[in-house]
């Protein structure tokens, strides 16, 4: 499927989240994303894909899309189906599950492939994808482990995420935002937030070879239409009130987040804050 075909697809996509019942154009602005991403991956009608850290199922359905009816994807998440708000993930897979892309899915959430008892034949795929989801993960340690682990499952690696290095002043508040929760997170005082391990891509091209894959490609991505900015600045700002979380913290640091927390109240804007670009790798 051609770029040009697959955003055309977008809007019925995004129609088709449980999401979009709450927010339409956040929806749609988040499946033409993927949808831009895919199209620019080489998945072809038939294929077979893993997915890991498939959340409410954004990259999944775009998946699903590409690999058409003779296709599989296969969308793996640790967390339970009643984490999210306000929709949680059992209920956005369930609306997909029940929509005309339900046959090519198969959802497993509370699975964690590190586990023994999850395996796949070598070569079960053609595609393994990590989307916006290697930041959730506790530790690089952790992320190189299951790269290690999924590396005999499928033939190629597609991952995506923030890129640290801003491009121009007003991503400054979405970058501070990141560091401030992975600095939270590294000095021991864990939440629920979307931000545990924040990395850049240069770090990621350093683990890949440790984990058996060879990278053969690097772009930017475009993030103009995401309002992914504003959220993690939301969050960030949320931890002033967040006394227990702030006391868990050695005193230096706890110092150094409020004081970062000043800067950050002083930058952003209320709403419309830019977010940081991304970048797409692939791997074999």
């Amino acid at each position: 499927m051609n770029h040009s075909d697959l955003l055309a697809k977008a809007p019925s996509l995004a129609a088709g989240m449980a999401a979009a019942d709450h927010s339409p154009d956040t929806q749609l602005a988040q499946t033409r994303h993927r949808a831009a991403l895919v199209a620019s991956w080489h998945i072809t009608p038939g294929s077979t894909v893993l997915e890991l850290g498939c959340g409410q199922g954004d990259m999944t359905a775009v998946l699903a899309e590409a690999v058409g009816p003779k296709g599989r994807v296969v969308a793996v998440d640790v967390a339970d189906p009643s984490y999210g708000t306000p929709v949680t993930l059992g209920e956005s897979a369930a609306r997909l599950a029940a929509g005309p892309l339900g046959p090519r899915i198969d959802f497993r959430f509370g699975t964690d492939v590190l586990d023994p008892s999850v395996d796949f034949p070598e070569s079960t795929f053609d595609h393994v994808v990590l989307a916006h989801c290697s930041w959730y993960f506790a530790s690089l340690g952790q992320l190189r482990d299951t790269l290690v682990r999924v590396r005999p499952w499928a033939r190629r690696l597609w991952f995506t995420e923030w890129d640290l290095t801003p491009a121009s002043d007003d991503q400054l508040a979405h970058l501070l935002a990141v560091l401030i929760q992975g600095q939270t997170e590294a000095a021991g005082s864990h939440g629920q937030g979307n931000v545990r391990t924040p990395f850049s891509r240069e770090g990621l091209l350093r683990l890949l070879p440790e984990a058996g894959w060879t990278a053969d490609g690097s772009q930017p991505v475009d993030t103009e239409e995401l309002q992914d900015g504003d959220w993690e600045i939301a969050a960030c700002l949320d931890l002033v009130g967040s006394d227990e979380r702030l006391a868990m913290l050695p005193e230096p640091v706890r110092q150094l987040v409020l004081s970062q927390l000043d800067v950050l109240r002083a930058i952003a804007k209320p709403r419309g804050n830019r977010a940081l670009a991304a970048y797409s790798v692939t791997a074999r």
